[in-house]
């Protein structure tokens, strides 16, 4: 069976790594779809990310795992009631959705998909906007990403992106 999680991963953290690996760990499931949301925003201090270094951040992050991962990037529709058909055209297909945001539960309960829970882990300290708050504020970011994330951002540049973000004046 192949599972699909949806997220932004601005960045890809070790809550999402844990996610995944509890995923892949479902002993029904062979693969995982890891759909890279809102995968058109990119230097912006919510997303400062490209869909493409996203991509590199989870694929580098998986790539020794025993399970197999697909990292797909899936622009944002600004219409729900086609939005899971539109992830269903980007995505190898999938048997189950994993993820405990309400809207993408309820989206996919009325496609039909079969969603399961996805625990959260340490949420309050492994979180995108806490990550990209001490990135852009020189506090420790690093101990909060896998090691190939922390490659990526120092290779784009990132922490010099958001923090040139946050001083823009527009």
């Amino acid at each position: 069976m192949r599972g699909l999680y949806v997220g932004r991963f601005q960045p890809f953290h070790k809550g999402h790594e844990r996610v995944v690996d509890d995923i892949a760990d479902d002993d029904d499931v062979k693969e995982v779809v890891v759909a890279v949301g809102s995968a058109q925003k990119s230097h912006t201090l919510r997303n400062p990310f490209t869909a493409g270094e996203r991509v590199s951040m989870i694929t580098k992050a998986l790539e020794e795992r025993e399970a197999t991962f697909y990292a797909i990037p899936v622009e944002d529709l600004n219409r729900n009631a086609v939005w899971t058909t539109h992830v269903r055209s980007m995505c190898p297909p999938f048997e189950a959705v994993y993820s405990n945001n309400p809207l993408i539960v309820r989206l996919f309960e009325e496609d039909g998909a079969e969603v399961r829970e996805s625990v959260m882990f340490e949420r309050d300290r492994f979180s995108g906007r806490v990550i990209r708050e001490r990135m852009r504020d020189g506090g420790d970011w690093r101990t909060l990403v896998p090691d190939a994330v922390e490659e990526v951002v120092e290779e784009v540049d990132g922490v010099r992106r958001l923090r040139d973000l946050d001083a823009d004046d527009y």
